[in-house]
């Protein structure tokens, strides 16, 4: 009975210095988690146009075939400006009704048929970007939806913004555990948002340019966050 006891006494006390252990071991980490931006200025090397040829006829075939002379016209002139067939290519191809009211309004019919052909076109020599606009729209398009420059290789650029967002969050990390008075480990984990370039200008107008458009194409910034995780000691 004696030994029975002391068995018992002697495995409480065990779980009893256990027990500290266990919730030591589970207790949190400490840690400091913070987020770095890295941006890297650059002057585009490449526009891309988008642009568009919209017919109307009477029926649907003949505003097809219209529109089909149009944009044909149009492709000729790209290639004249020295666009490469590789940097052209349909976005957009539409054919709708056009309809009218009549019976004060109460009914409908249709009047004529409207054709639309969206074109996107990349301009990789950007001191002919002027010249490009200009064939384009003097015999053919007849809107001209938008222009953003970029970049024809941004991994150089991404890169180096990789490696900017690092050194910021490297920097606010011990910021902080200087403030708080406390000392960096290593680092528990690494994650990285996805790069993008700031939003390029863009227009919309409807073409009715006679000469060399002027365009100027300034800078696009590539932006990468990363999200590090540090131990503390």
């Amino acid at each position: 009975m004696t030994t029975a006891v002391s068995f018992r006494r002697a495995a409480l006390l065990a779980l009893a210095l256990a027990a500290p252990l266990t919730a030591r071991a589970d207790a949190p980490f400490p840690q400091i988690t913070v987020t770095g931006e890295g941006v890297v200025q650059a002057a585009p090397d490449m526009a891309t146009i988008s642009l568009g040829v919209t017919t109307q006829a009477a029926t649907a075939a003949e505003a097809m075939a219209l529109n089909s002379t149009e944009v044909a016209k149009v492709l000729e002139n790209l290639a004249a400006a020295g666009i490469e067939p590789r940097d052209i290519q349909t976005t957009g191809l539409a054919l709708n009704p056009v309809w009218t009211s009549y019976d004060s309004g109460v009914t409908q019919k249709i009047e004529s048929y409207s054709a639309m052909n969206s074109v996107t076109v990349r301009v990789r020599a950007l001191d002919s970007l002027g010249g490009v606009l200009d064939a384009a729209v003097k015999d053919g398009a007849n809107t001209l939806n938008g222009l953003t420059f970029g970049l024809a290789d941004p991994a150089p650029a991404l890169d180096e913004a990789r490696k900017r967002a690092v050194a910021d969050a490297a920097r606010k990390a011990a910021i902080l555990a200087g403030a708080a008075g406390v000392k960096l480990g290593r680092i528990l984990n690494i994650a990285e948002t996805n790069g993008y370039a700031s939003p390029a200008p863009m227009f919309r107008a409807e073409a009715s340019m006679k000469d060399a458009v002027p365009v100027a194409g300034g800078e696009v910034a590539m932006q990468v966050s990363v999200t590090i995780l540090y131990a503390i000691d």
